[in-house]
Order: structure tokens, then sequence, then C-alpha cells
């Protein structure tokens, strides 16, 4: 019986990377890759990758749901996050109903992801939960 070999590939074709400061700057880079005409009828989640200094490495899409909810899987997250050599990292979901504040699960998956990524040296910088207008930021709530 033969095994499987694993394989990695790094590949990134932009030159130029962008910047995050703010959560207005997350918040500007991740609304132009959602689907408008679907925001308020679908609830997905993302994840932005970013390097040490906090650069736009990429974003992956990480599930897609129905109308009230959308699996966040943590041990996916940082899968990604590491295979891309991500120093840091920032989930983001929307609400199709347009309340921007978080729900219970949401308080429970930062919770649970903040951990997880402090035991590998990752820092989430952030979670986002989106609308077509704004945005609301646990970072900027103080509940990071």
């Amino acid at each position: 019986m033969q095994l499987a070999e694993i394989k990695v590939s790094y590949t990134n074709q932009s030159t130029q990377r962008q910047k995050i400061m703010h959560s207005k700057d997350i918040y500007k880079a991740i609304l132009p890759t959602w689907n408008l005409e679907t925001i308020e009828y679908i609830e997905e989640s993302k994840i932005i990758l970013l390097n040490r200094a906090n650069e736009i490495l990429g974003v992956y899409e990480l599930s897609k749901g129905g109308i009230s909810g959308t699996v966040v899987d943590i041990r996916v997250i940082l899968g990604v996050t590491l295979k891309c050599n991500a120093s840091a990292l920032v989930l983001i979901h929307n609400h199709p109903s347009g309340n921007l504040q978080p729900s219970e699960p949401d308080k429970g998956i930062t919770t649970k992801l903040r951990e997880a990524c402090m035991l590998l040296d990752l820092a989430l910088l952030d979670h986002l939960i989106i609308s077509k207008e704004y945005y609301y930021s646990f970072a900027d709530n103080g509940t990071l």
C-alpha cells in the first residue's frame, strides 16, 4: 500500500499588498469580495489572512449557509492560516437580517477562535459582522 503525498503550494501574484490599520480598512477590503445581490439572503463567512506587517495576503471563503447561519470550523480556519504562512487573521461574516449585533453563537466562536489562535501564536485581529452599508467590529467594541 502506497501512502498519499501531501503538497503545500505558496503562490501570490500580487506585488502590492494592502495594509490593515483599522476595522474600516477591513470592511473596505472585504466588501468587494461579497456578492451584494445575496448578502441579504445567504449568510457567508470568510477570513482575511495577513502577514506580520498586517498586509493582506489573501481572502479565503470559509462557508456559505442559509438564511440564519453558516458553519465556522476553527480547524479549517487554523489549517488555512498555517498553510498560507499567515501571522494574523480576521473573521468576517454577514447577517442577512441586517442586524449587526453579535449573537451568542457569534460571541462563542470568537472566544474559541481567539483561544485557538493564541495556542499557535497567531493574532486574531478582529471579527466583523457586515451588511451592505456598515459593519460591527468585535475589536472596536472591546469584545475581542
